[in-house]
């Protein structure tokens, strides 16, 4: 396991798994399990009652231009995701997370273009290797890092895939300014909760369960697993790029599988709690 307590005064001195396993039944009863990332759910796009001062989970809504295997686009993980990610954050940080009144956690999809992208500290966002932006887009996302804002996009696979990321962050973020660069095992983000020692590479359940434990999507393409960053002039991590590497399946499908939790969960949501701590507080 590594795992551990980041300091000898962190609130929680115990392995994720262990919390994880002890976790309150409140939250416990309403984990995600149903259906996983195949059943379509309609967006719950984002209203002005949901920003109440409560940690909210955003995911950004964009347009797809081509296909990746094992990808929905925008939709990636949703709502599962969402839903544990929000679930697990409650109960291994104060953190406070609203509840809806079928007592499921509150969560939103935001337009990239929307005004309701200000209200969000940080915005998720996966399968980016599909992604197209709009020229209003490309501006409202630049104004949303000027102000202050944090983006986490993960699962997208191989060469291709990140050379079409990179290609559409350039528009927002241009290299010459906001390098791309590779985050250090030291970095703060890996230690804001959680001792985070090592760079999580885990497939989707279904690949990893038709591979036989297999954890590289694409073969050779995707076998170095790359956790990358943006920063701003003052050195604050504004974009995490987890790449050839799918960590919020950790969450989505953490119900399904004993074996699979057991193997990648902990660790997926110890990186989560520790990138939304950091996020939070620079």
């Amino acid at each position: 396991m590594n795992i551990g307590s980041s300091s000898p005064t962190a609130k929680i001195a115990l392995p994720a798994a262990v919390l994880l396993a002890v976790a309150t039944v409140a939250f416990a009863q309403r984990i995600w399990v149903g259906g996983g990332g195949f059943s379509r759910v309609p967006p719950k796009w984002a209203t002005t009652r949901d920003f109440d001062g409560s940690f909210l989970y955003c995911r950004g809504h964009y347009t797809s231009v081509r296909r990746e295997g094992g990808g929905q686009g925008w939709s990636t993980d949703y709502p599962g995701a969402d839903n544990n990610f929000s679930v697990r954050l409650a109960e291994l940080t104060r953190v406070f997370i609203r509840l809806n009144d079928d007592r499921q956690p509150n969560t939103v999809v935001v337009r990239l273009a929307d005004a309701f992208l200000f209200r969000c500290p940080i915005l998720f966002m996966e399968d980016v290797g599909t992604i197209e932006l709009s020229e209003a887009e490309v501006q409202n996302l630049r104004a949303y890092f000027q102000k202050g804002g944090f983006l986490w996009v993960d699962d997208y696979w191989g060469t291709r895939a990140w050379a079409h990321w990179v290609s559409q962050i350039e528009r927002v973020l241009p290299s010459g300014e906001y390098p791309i660069f590779d985050l250090p095992l030291d970095h703060p983000l890996m230690h804001a909760l959680y001792d985070v020692k090592r760079f999580l590479q885990v497939s989707s359940i279904q690949f990893w369960s038709m591979s036989g434990g297999n954890v590289s999507e694409r073969g050779s393409d995707s076998q170095p697993v790359h956790y990358r960053g943006i920063q701003d002039a003052y050195g604050r991590l504004i974009v995490l790029m987890t790449h050839n590497t799918d960590v919020a399946d950790t969450w989505e499908r953490e119900g399904e599988n004993p074996e699979y939790f057991d193997k990648f969960s902990p660790s997926g949501y110890a990186f989560g709690v520790n990138m939304v701590l950091y996020a939070m507080t620079h």
